[in-house]
Formats: structure tokens, C-alpha cells, sequence
């Protein structure tokens, strides 16, 4: 999804060429770009011009957003489950500690949006990028 993000608005890639740049497997990635589409996070076109693309503009989707539409709600510890099945939470003390990292990883995931993700991405890529090429030229001297 952060690959998708950084390309132009309304551009399409087939499984193929986002397998090549994400270097992951075809068979993986096919089942987990149907689950982006049925969560409609992502556009499957058919076709020649066919591909997929954003269905959204990244910067309305974050991180948490997509892992649930992949994993469903995300949970640290099974006594946060949404089903109210820890009979302890009332007087463990372990509890209130995952609550807090729970709430605060929470906030971080729906805070990391695709927008800035994908720019960020970016202008690691370019650093590294400049810097294997400064590294790779030998010194004269």
C-alpha cells in the first residue's frame, strides 16, 4: 500500500510489478491485494489497462486501516479481544499496562497515513540511493 501511495494519483500496477517492487511473492501478494479490494482500499481493474490502484487518496488511509482490512482488529493481548472475555480485567494489574500500550499503538497506526508514509519512503530511498553511489565510487589519490 505505501508502494501504491508513492506512485502518481489514479496509476495502476499490475500483481506482477508491484511484486517486483515490493520484492514479494506473487501467490502472497494476490490474496492479500483481493483482501485491500474487499476492504475498498484498493481498485482491481481488468484488462489491458488493468491493474490495481488506491481507492482512496492515501492521506485518508493509515497504517491501521489497512492491517485490519488484512488481519481484522488488532488486539496486543487476548484480554483486549472485543468480545469482554477476560474475567480478570477488573483486578489484574497486568490489564491497565496493556490497555495503555494497546491505546497507545492504536493511536500511532491510525495516525501513520499512507501520504506521509510513501513520502518518507521516498526520501530514504533517494538518501540510501546517493549514498551507495558516494560509497560505490573509488577514491583517486
Amino acid at each position: 500500500m505505501v508502494h501504491l501511495a508513492g506512485r502518481p494519483p489514479g496509476s495502476r500496477q499490475t500483481l506482477s510489478e508491484i511484486a517486483k517492487a515490493v520484492d514479494g511473492p506473487e501467490q502472497f501478494l494476490s490474496k492479500v491485494l483481493q483482501q485491500l479490494v474487499r476492504a475498498q482500499l484498493l481498485a482491481s481493474h481488468r484488462g489491458g489497462r488493468g491493474g490495481f490502484e488506491l481507492a482512496l487518496p492515501p492521506a485518508e488511509m493509515s497504517m491501521l486501516r489497512v492491517i485490519e482490512a488484512i488481519d481484522g482488529p488488532t488486539a496486543l493481548n487476548a484480554c483486549l479481544g472485543s468480545d469482554g472475555s477476560c474475567e480478570r480485567h477488573t483486578w489484574c494489574a497486568a490489564h491497565a499496562v496493556w490497555t495503555e500500550a494497546q491505546d497507545a499503538m492504536m493511536r500511532k497506526l491510525r495516525g501513520a497515513d499512507l501520504a506521509h508514509l510513501a513520502h518518507e519512503s521516498g526520501v530514504r530511498r533517494n538518501f540510501v540511493q546517493r549514498h551507495e553511489i558516494e560509497v560505490s565510487v573509488p577514491l583517486e589519490g
